[in-house]
């Protein structure tokens, strides 16, 4: 079981708990230092899906509608089952 752990993870839970927590201190103080939030990109996100889907999207009729609306459905499910499906 550990070794599919390590495996998953690319390294021991310990290692990987240390690594993640450096680059978690580097980008919060780039974050603090740019006054950058979280939430920020979020927003970001948001209006440039917003933004593409007014002006780019709108050409493509009802079938890009579609497909996004059927895409923000059945790719989270994809990726959560490949999640729970690793097995090497």
């Amino acid at each position: 079981m550990s070794d599919q752990v390590n495996r998953f993870l690319g390294d021991s839970p310990g290692r990987t708990l240390v690594k993640l927590a450096i680059v978690s201190l580097v980008v919060g103080f780039v974050m603090k230092f740019f006054g950058w939030r979280p939430l920020d990109f979020f927003y970001g996100v948001r209006r440039f899906l917003l933004d593409l889907w007014h002006s780019g999207f709108a050409a493509l009729g009802e079938f890009g509608d579609y497909v996004l609306i059927g895409a923000t459905i059945v790719i989270p499910i994809f990726i959560i089952l490949r999640l729970f499906n690793y097995r090497s």
